[in-house]
């Protein structure tokens, strides 16, 4: 969300009108995302991309120079789009709350009614299908994956910070792994809640972080 925070799929950031090709470009990465979701990127072709867009073979390499590329692309447009999100639910946060731990707890029970509303929708997470198909892409796709995951870390690791010089734990914590714990529960929670078809789990798994948290620092 993510909602992978986001895991979800969030709308792609727009600025102006889109063109007839930033149109065609968008469906083919709508196409490809839930292609590699539901079924990996190798078993994902070029072929099936083109005829499910109603475009020639030449319309999909006058937007991607080969698939490797289309795989670039598709990552950078899922990490901007979870950026803006997470961004967005950061703000809101803040704005009802100055205090860094109050504006985090509020953070995770926006991010929690959020993934309640939305997992419905949701293929699947992007995030664990890079991960897990490591193999089928290639390095320059791998290293986006890792530095987008350390770039969630860094986002939530320095909130944490900040909440620990306001309010010193109560017991001894690392807080790296608190930070991980977010995309951890987004990422493995929905695996988790498509196998038992339970749209609540992420929620709950995130308002239980949500409350150890609170105990942590605040008691």
């Amino acid at each position: 969300m993510p909602t992978d925070v986001a895991t979800k799929t969030v709308p792609t950031v727009q600025s102006e009108p889109r063109s007839k090709g930033e149109r065609t470009r968008d469906r083919i990465l709508d196409l490809a995302y839930e292609a590699v979701i539901r079924k990996g990127f190798a078993a994902t072709s070029i072929e099936e991309l083109v005829e499910a867009a109603g475009i020639t073979k030449s319309g999909f390499f006058y937007h991607f120079k080969d698939k490797n590329d289309l795989a670039r692309q598709l990552l950078e447009r899922y990490q901007a789009n979870n950026y803006v999100y997470l961004d967005e639910l950061s703000e809101r946060a803040r704005e009802l709350s100055d205090d860094p731990l109050h504006s985090f707890l509020i953070f995770l029970k926006l991010y929690a009614d959020d993934m309640r509303d939305h997992l419905t929708n949701m293929p699947g997470c992007f995030i664990a299908a890079v991960t897990a198909q490591d193999q089928s892409f290639d390095r320059e796709v791998v290293r986006m994956n890792a530095e987008g995951i350390l770039a969630w870390r860094q986002r939530f690791h320095g909130w944490l910070e900040e909440i620990a010089k306001a309010y010193p734990p109560r017991r001894e914590v690392d807080l790296l792994a608190m930070a991980d714990a977010v995309l951890t529960l987004s990422s493995g929670g929905v695996t988790f809640a498509k196998a038992l078809r339970d749209a609540d789990c992420i929620a709950r798994q995130m308002l239980l972080y949500r409350e150890s948290v609170r105990l942590i620092f605040a008691g």
